[in-house]
């Protein structure tokens, strides 16, 4: 089965964002495929390359990079709602006269059209 799955909640906020990694990981050891995971609204702040939670707390972007490099996601980050929440990536930055990529390894930023074409490509889509 492929999978298109949308996180549009922010990793510290609620429940279902752990919900999503725990969906997905449990799939992926069982061979199902994800097409692409997109990061909309709130679900950005996965993302941020600088997020430093205390120790004792789920390292959250680390958990994702992890996962990206060990089964070679596509985690794709909504362009628009990045900008809203100040990640940008080194060409935007560079644009916008900032001086630093925020966007952690394994994710990337891209427009809806690429959302679109998961869940075209897609089985199953389903949104956390």
């Amino acid at each position: 089965m492929k999978y298109a799955i949308q996180i549009n909640s922010s990793p510290y906020q609620s429940s279902s964002s752990e919900t999503a990694y725990q969906f997905i990981k449990t799939a992926l050891e069982m061979g199902h495929d994800m097409v692409r995971i997109f990061f909309y609204q709130e679900g950005v702040y996965h993302a941020f390359r600088y997020a430093t939670p205390p120790d004792d707390e789920l390292q959250t972007v680390a958990r994702w990079t992890q996962l990206a490099n060990e089964y070679e996601l596509d985690l794709v980050v909504c362009i628009s709602a990045a900008q809203r929440r100040g990640l940008l990536e080194s060409g935007e930055a560079k644009r916008q006269g900032k001086l630093d990529n925020d966007v952690a390894e394994g994710f990337r930023i891209a427009g809806l059209g690429l959302w679109v074409e998961a869940m075209l490509v897609a089985d199953r889509f389903i949104e956390f």
